[in-house]
């Protein structure tokens, strides 16, 4: 065996070590969404259960003020017009940035990368209190309405990705009498698969996951999200973690569905947006 094959072969194995441990979390809480509450805390503790306990998810699907599929429904509320109106305006802006000239725009555009460094909790009491006064508090608008203008990492995202396609394109259907509209709606849009996906994703789960923003502006229980009925399986007294496992189990669901449909594009768009190491 060639000192090359012995090389390629300990990178397998330091790579198959690595996913393992990158997954054994995950392994973990799939494993005990069928325990119960006693197995799960039995030492010494047992990986596989002694007893599947598929109720855990019929349990979690059903317990609380609402059920997990209203609660599903009203995160998906935030996530897919977070998501779509935050691609649209996100790849305008970054269009507007590689490709048109107008004065300050590469200081505007320093702006906007600097916003990326303001921590969210900076922002967070002005928020409420300008959407509390707008009349807004309990509802999902201050939840979309922030993403949906393009947030500084998307527009960052989709400026650098146009300004890898080539300048032939623009010029071709400026010729030939084409708006800037119709040049990012027609001719640039169709080739930005791989960054629109990426940006998907990255929006969605974002959004999907959101924890903060929602226990903030939601008051009322009918309008509770799925994170925000993952953290009603705790309080005071008890915390029912084989509730919890099962129910983060159905709640992944949307975000791996999504995830596998985009993953074949998500690297590229990384690569070619400037993201790449």
């Amino acid at each position: 065996m060639t000192s090359k094959k012995i090389k390629n072969m300990l990178v397998y194995i330091l790579v198959i070590i690595v996913a393992a441990l990158v997954a054994l979390p995950f392994i973990w809480m799939v494993v005990s969404a069928f325990k119960s509450q006693r197995e799960l805390f039995a030492y010494p503790p047992t990986f596989f259960p002694t007893e599947w306990k598929w109720e855990n998810f019929t349990e979690a699907a059903s317990r609380g003020s609402i059920s997990f599929w209203a609660m599903f429904l009203n995160s998906m509320k935030i996530a897919v017009p977070s998501t779509l109106f935050n691609v649209i305006f996100s790849s305008l802006a970054g269009y507007a940035f590689a490709r048109l000239r107008f004065p300050g725009r590469d200081k505007i555009f320093m702006c906007f990368l600097a916003a990326m460094m303001v921590p969210f909790v900076i922002t967070l009491i002005p928020r409420f209190l300008l959407f509390r006064d707008l009349g807004f508090y309990d509802t999902y608008v201050p939840l979309i309405v922030p993403a949906m203008f393009g947030t500084p990492f998307s527009i960052f995202l989709t400026r650098q990705f146009f300004m890898t396609l080539p300048k032939e394109l623009e010029e071709a259907a400026i010729v030939d009498g084409c708006s800037h509209v119709r040049i990012w709606w027609q001719i640039f849009m169709p080739l930005c698969k791989p960054i629109i996906s990426t940006l998907t994703v990255f929006q969605f789960q974002s959004s999907y996951n959101d924890f903060m923003g929602p226990i903030i502006y939601i008051a009322t229980d009918a309008k509770f999200t799925v994170q925000m009925g993952l953290s009603s399986f705790r309080n005071s007294f008890t915390s029912r973690y084989d509730l919890i496992m099962a129910g983060s189990i159905l709640a992944l669901i949307p975000i791996i569905i999504l995830f596998v449909c985009c993953q074949k594009y998500i690297v590229r768009g990384i690569a070619m947006s400037g993201m790449k190491g």
